[in-house]
């Protein structure tokens, strides 16, 4: 295949300029910029002469689709949908190099040996109503419509009701894989880093080795509200010091473990200098790519947090919101990335990935694998989020090479 990476790259910045500017990117799910984002990316297929079929499956995620000699389907894909003032490479870079895989594919001129599908997930970010990987989840099957059907955004909007303004209907969204799952032989994705470590060691890729575990919960510390000068301080029940001894010690759990533990929002009520906090809420999120580990960190992250609130006369409540397992790629896929990375001038052993893709969903069902560029400082989910050109180009080529090899030879056993 003829791919061109600097064609990928020109697409990504025409992107950027149509959804982004100074305060980022502006592509949340299920709002109007997201419509321009898949909008942009239906003219970029159209400009193929109709050798893909696009479509709209029943979760809202977009395909398109280049039939092969067989119907054994290697499916290439990321998102386009961004976190609020997000930044141009996350999610978008993975779509257009599928973009350009699947151009190569088309100008070859024949079928190619297996049928490839671009796909564009919905809805990967969670950014609108806090449920992450939902367009892949529903298509692996996975997603559980009850769990999500409570969820509104910040101003109340229901979810069912934003996805019925795009044409998406909750209950249908599970049949998502129902035409396409047993076809699928393999996915692959294409992804910024988003963390620092490739470009410490001035790599500009490499191959990914799975995604980690995740266990998130919601704690609540419940003391009692007293003025804050007429209260001795050996009478108070505070809800604010038990969870600031919980954001304390969560990193020190992290280091024994080799994971990482962040406590990511603390709220308290009443809020005022005057008054001593009678509730206090914390977002704790804790990761790890092995599950006896990740189950070790949740365990103390628990005695901490029960030990907290016992420490300072207050209840505790904790409420799960969200966990997956870890999850490994297929390993002879992995291969294959890492020698067209090393090849490309990259990495030559894979690397965790310590933030969750769609890539986690898919391998559920199907063999899976990711390629990582290089994230300058590391920095994602902003403005300032950037891959320098050279990189994204050896990125683009190395995973343009496992796409072809892919295609060409199936998945390694």
């Amino acid at each position: 295949m003829d791919l061109d990476p600097a064609r990928a790259i020109a697409d990504l910045r025409e992107l950027a300029a149509r959804t982004g500017g100074p305060d980022g990117a502006r592509r949340v799910c299920w709002t109007p910029e997201w419509e321009v984002a898949r909008e942009f990316l239906r003219e970029r297929l159209a400009s193929l002469g109709g050798a893909a079929e696009v479509s709209v499956d029943a979760a809202g995620n977009l395909w398109a689709v280049v039939p092969g000699s067989t119907e054994d389907t290697v499916v290439l894909g990321s998102h386009v949908d961004s976190v609020p003032a997000g930044g141009w490479l996350d999610g978008a870079l993975g779509v257009m190099a599928a973009l350009e895989v699947l151009r190569g594919v088309a100008a070859a001129g024949s079928p190619p040996p297996r049928t490839v599908a671009l796909v564009d997930w919905v809805d990967e970010e969670g950014a609108r109503f806090g449920r992450s990987l939902l367009g892949s989840s529903a298509f692996a099957g996975s997603l559980d419509v009850e769990a999500v059907r409570g969820l509104r955004d910040a101003d109340g909007v229901a979810l069912d009701d934003a996805l019925r303004e795009h044409g998406v209907e909750l209950e249908q969204m599970p049949s998502a894989g129902d035409r396409r799952l047993e076809s699928l032989c393999a996915y692959l994705e294409l992804h910024i880093e988003q963390g620092p470590v490739l470009e410490e060691e001035g790599q500009p890729c490499a191959a990914v080795a799975g995604c980690v575990g995740v266990e998130r919960h919601r704690v609540t510390f419940s003391g009692r509200a007293a003025h804050a000068g007429t209260t001795p301080m050996d009478r108070r029940a505070d809800a604010g010091v038990a969870a600031a001894r919980v954001i304390l010690g969560l990193p020190e759990i992290a280091e024994r473990h080799g994971g990482v533990c962040t406590a990511g929002r603390l709220d308290m009520e009443p809020g005022i200098a005057t008054a001593v906090p009678g509730r206090a809420g914390l977002l704790v999120d804790q990761r790890h790519l092995d599950s006896e580990e990740l189950a070790a960190m949740l365990a103390e992250a628990a005695a901490l947090w029960d030990s907290a609130g016992a420490s300072e006369n207050c209840s505790v409540r904790a409420e799960r919101i969200w966990s997956i397992e870890p999850v490994p790629f297929h390993p002879g896929l992995v291969a294959l990335a890492a020698s067209a990375c090393a090849d490309a001038g990259g990495r030559a052993e894979p690397l965790p990935s310590g933030a969750l893709h769609d890539a986690a969903e898919l391998a559920r069902v199907v063999p899976a694998a990711m390629v990582f560029s290089s994230s300058v400082g590391g920095v994602s989910h902003s403005p300032a989020e950037d891959t320098p050109e050279a990189d994204l180009e050896r990125a683009l080529e190395a995973y343009g090479a496992l796409a072809s090899r892919v295609i060409e030879e199936g998945v390694p056993s």
